[in-house]
């Protein structure tokens, strides 16, 4: 199990140190800031939609590992993928960082953020990308404090 820990850590650093998608889309057809003020992490999250499917995604900003991991993470994931996949993916990446037990299937290299359920003030950390990326698929650009 340490060994797997052990990778776990090393995606989420490589993916802090050198996160993917982190850019500007421009002209993006959707945006919104994400803020966690018990930290000050903050983000923009870009998006490019064509026909109902996410053509670009990318972020900027500043924050801890988690966040910006989680953000790396997230555009991966999501990119060329259908708006409609948006929600159920969170709710799945929600339930992995929230609650015990087996890493739901269908999250790929998301289920390296687990171990974040060890740690509750965490959550905020590693969610925070996907509440900027709801409210700018709900066209709502004011800043977004996590739940």
């Amino acid at each position: 199990m340490s060994d797997l820990r052990e990778l776990y850590q090393e995606v989420i650093l490589d993916h802090n140190k050198r996160p993917r998608n982190f850019r500007v889309i421009d002209p993006a057809s959707h945006h919104a800031e994400g803020f966690n003020p018990l930290c000050g992490d903050r983000l923009t999250v870009f998006i490019d939609v064509a026909d109902g499917v996410i053509r670009d995604l990318a972020f900027q900003g500043q924050g801890c590992a988690i966040s910006t991991a989680s953000a790396s993470l997230m555009t991966e994931a999501l990119k060329g993928r259908p708006v409609a996949e948006v929600e159920p993916l969170f709710a799945k990446f929600h339930d992995l960082v929230t609650t015990d037990g087996p890493t739901p299937p269908g999250l790929g290299k998301l289920g390296v953020l687990a171990g974040v359920r060890e740690f509750p003030s965490r959550v905020k950390c590693a969610t925070l990308a996907w509440h900027a990326l709801k409210a700018a698929l709900d066209h709502r650009s004011a800043p977004v404090a996590t739940e």
